[in-house]
C-alpha cells in the first residue's frame, strides 16, 4: 500500500511531517492493508497567514482494490488534530465498508 502526502503552499512538508503522516495512517489502518492500493493525504491551511479556529485541513483519499475511492475530510486548530480526526473518520469508513463487503 502506497502513501502520499501532499500540501498547499501555507504549509512546508517537511520530511519529518511527510514521515509522521505515513505512519500515523499506516499504525491505524494497518488491518484494511489487503483492501487498499493508495492513500494520499492533502494537508491545507483554509486562511493562510490568518489565525482562526478549524482553519486547517486534512483530506484523505482512499484506493479500495475494485471499488470506488473513499475520501474524508477533518478539519481543526492544529495540523496534528486534523490528520488524527480525518485518519478516525477514514479507520471508521474502511470498517463499515469492508463489514459490508464481507457480508454480502
Amino acid at each position: 500500500m502506497q502513501v502520499l502526502v501532499n500540501s498547499d503552499k501555507h504549509i512546508e512538508a517537511s520530511l519529518d511531517l511527510v514521515t509522521n503522516v505515513r505512519s500515523r495512517v499506516e499504525h491505524k489502518i494497518k488491518r484494511f492493508e489487503e483492501h487498499l492500493t493508495r492513500i494520499e493525504a492533502h494537508l491545507s491551511d483554509e486562511n493562510a497567514h490568518k489565525s482562526g479556529t478549524q482553519d486547517k485541513r486534512c483530506q484523505i483519499e482512499a484506493r479500495m482494490k475494485g471499488r470506488d475511492p473513499i475520501s474524508v475530510t477533518h478539519n481543526a486548530e492544529s495540523l496534528h488534530q486534523a490528520i488524527d480526526g480525518a485518519i478516525d473518520k477514514l479507520s471508521t469508513v474502511l470498517d463499515r465498508n469492508v463489514r459490508k463487503t464481507r457480508v454480502a
